[in-house]
């Protein structure tokens, strides 16, 4: 054979940078946008924040504007938080902490009431106006340690005593949970210590692991829930529902009480079931969590990216102003590099960066607020009625309208919000399959759920509904759908089974 040369004309998709990069900040969360602004900011010269009264100055690459977003402080303050260093190691703390003089020593008297032990540490403001609870503290986002600190450094202790209980303090979860025993922490903290000095750090973590669990809240440092509960009904006054309690706690039996299973625990425990159903209602009343109100996360409200408003024509999707950034080119520079025709390829390449990315923000914006009100037009029985009223809804509609792929509109609504009149909702929450009713239209799942929870919330709770019957009241109302499909929604509700729910 001999060669030859042919000419064949082919189309294929190539993605650009510019291409790649309004992708990826299309699916960015709001505060990963931030993020992502604020790392651009400090690294590219050419991009600034807009700001409408001062015209643009010729500032420092290294000056990047102090706030993009009305939010950018509280962000700086997270992003300080995730990368925040671990306390520093044991005979060092140790040091850092000076005893107060003019403080009891309770270092040695490890059996002391738990009230004494709370006053101690919470005395050291001085009056009644530094009196503080865990509540007060988490909404000033105090974190679990260093509330737990504060009522340590109260303490008049030696720096071994303090070192170990900083310790405590440190291997606790974010729930206030000490997952590693004494002996696993001494372990850690000395893996070369012999025999006689294990035995030491064993004993000096025990007894600052008890001092800790006599701290606010009540349960922190606890082993595991039958701990946390028995720590808390410690602290409560001597009663024989209290007492009972503490049976149930201590000995093994929270599965069963769980299970209402009346007949076992009144034949182990030798109660009757109407004390055993009072011991119920005292555990129920106790926190799992006691370090749970303290995490900053658990109290972060979400930022909504679209507002739902209505006027006159109906329900209208309206862009939160709350984060949408204020980007531009420093225009100084892009003047100084066009006079500049011989300048480097670099700054050249950063300056169309800066154009690309302005553009890129802008269009994630626009595609936003056009699917979000496309979504509100397709949705309008559910901003008047609630998610009763929810028609079912898949990506393709709204793909097909907009003229967009389909894995744009999953991008677009991925973890960005809209403020509606029942709460802020993701996006994706408006997208649901359809179940057929009896007038041959279709219901979505979401307004099933929704229907299952209101039934729910309504039985008897001494003759709850069972996953056949809440089908059967579906039915009733001309949805039909199977029983296994009700209890797919009910777990997806975090309801549980008939028997759980039974009381009285």
């Amino acid at each position: 054979m001999k060669p030859s040369l042919n000419l064949r004309l082919s189309q294929h998709l190539a993605l650009t940078p510019q291409l790649q990069q309004s992708i990826r900040l299309l699916q960015l969360s709001t505060l990963e946008l931030t993020q992502e602004i604020e790392g651009l900011l400090e690294s590219n010269p050419f991009l600034e924040h807009e700001e409408a009264e001062d015209p643009p100055t010729a500032a420092p690459a290294s000056e990047p504007p102090a706030a993009l977003t009305p939010d950018a402080p509280q962000i700086a303050a997270e992003a300080h938080e995730a990368t925040a260093e671990p306390a520093a190691e044991l005979q060092l703390e140790a040091q850092d902490w000076t005893a107060s003089s003019g403080e009891t020593d309770h270092g040695a008297d490890t059996d002391a009431d738990a009230d004494s032990w709370v006053s101690s540490g919470q005395s050291s403001g001085g009056g009644d106006d530094d009196e503080f609870s865990a509540l007060d503290l988490a909404s000033e986002q105090i974190e679990l340690r260093d509330h737990l600190r504060a009522q340590l450094a109260g303490l008049a202790l030696s720096a071994t005593d303090r070192a170990a209980a900083e310790a405590i303090i440190d291997s606790l979860d974010d729930d206030g949970y000490l997952p590693d025993t004494p002996l696993e922490l001494a372990q850690a903290l000395a893996p070369a210590a012999d025999a006689e000095q294990l035995e030491d750090l064993v004993d000096a973590l025990t007894t600052a692991m008890r001092l800790i669990q006599s701290f606010d809240p009540a349960g922190v440092a606890a082993h595991d829930l039958a701990d946390c509960l028995c720590l808390q009904l410690q602290r409560q006054p001597h009663c024989p529902v209290r007492e009972l309690a503490l049976q149930i706690c201590r000995g093994g039996h929270l599965d069963m009480l769980a299970k209402r299973d009346w007949r076992k625990l009144e034949r182990l425990l030798e109660a009757d079931e109407s004390a055993l159903r009072q011991a119920q209602q005292r555990i129920a009343q106790l926190d799992p969590h006691p370090g749970g109100v303290f995490r900053r996360d658990a109290a972060q409200a979400v930022t909504p990216d679209v507002i739902a408003r209505k006027t006159a024509q109906g329900w209208t999707a309206q862009l939160n102003p709350e984060v949408m950034p204020k980007l531009r080119v420093n225009q100084i520079y892009a003047d100084a590099m066009r006079r500049a025709r011989d300048s480097g390829g670099a700054m050249q390449g950063q300056l169309q960066e800066a154009r690309w990315f302005v553009k890129n923000v802008q269009q994630r914006f626009e595609t936003i607020q056009r699917v979000s009100q496309t979504i509100v037009e397709r949705q309008q029985r559910f901003f008047d009625y609630g998610p009763v009223a929810m028609r079912p809804m898949v990506l393709r509609e709204i793909a097909d309208e907009l003229g967009l792929h389909e894995s744009t509109i999953s991008r677009v609504t991925t973890q960005k919000f809209m403020l509606t009149p029942f709460g802020t909702v993701e996006l994706k929450y408006f997208f649901g399959s359809g179940l057929s009713t009896e007038a041959g239209g279709n219901t979505s799942s979401t307004a099933v759920r929704e229907l299952i929870r209101r039934l729910v919330a309504e039985e008897d709770s001494a003759k709850p509904l069972s996953d056949s019957e809440l089908a059967e009241r579906l039915t009733q109302q001309g949805v039909q759908v199977a029983r296994r499909t009700v209890a797919k929604y009910r777990e997806a509700l975090r309801i549980a089974p008939a028997n759980l729910r039974k009381s009285g």
